[in-house]
């Protein structure tokens, strides 16, 4: 598990929560859900935000949760999320750019998450010790 990168994608996906909380259209303009004059409806932003939010404190936890099985299971919560948001803005939204590009951001963001997961770890063969005539 590469601890650094987990915490990097954890607050870099925490900050952004936070951020659209507070300014949802940071989300809705480049996912394409503002009218034609390029707002973002109240409802948009009321819906957004809960996503805002699970991602800032998916993000906290897994800035913040100790080496071991609670940063993994920060991470896989967090991957779930993203794979989650690339299944579902990828159906949804509207326009094929627009659906490539969340596709392409989502599956991004859990890629990271995945890597730092699968950093330093060497496959099971090569754990195992091999018994034989040399080995005693």
């Amino acid at each position: 598990m590469k601890v650094g990168l987990l915490r990097a994608v954890g607050v870099a996906t925490a900050v952004y929560g936070v951020a659209v909380a507070a300014v949802p259209d940071l989300l809705a303009r480049p996912s394409g859900l503002v009218d034609e004059e390029g707002r973002t409806e109240w409802a948009t932003r009321t819906s957004l935000r809960p996503l805002a939010w699970r991602d800032a404190v998916s993000g906290l936890a897994m800035a913040m949760a100790p080496e071991g099985p609670a940063l993994r299971t920060a991470a896989y919560v967090r991957i779930a999320a993203d794979f989650g948001d690339a299944v579902l803005l990828g159906a949804t939204l509207p326009g094929r750019d627009r659906k490539l590009a969340a596709v392409a951001v989502s599956v991004g963001w859990g890629a990271l998450s995945v890597a730092g997961l699968l950093a330093g770890r060497r496959p099971e063969i090569m754990r195992r010790p091999v018994a034989g005539p040399l080995r005693g």
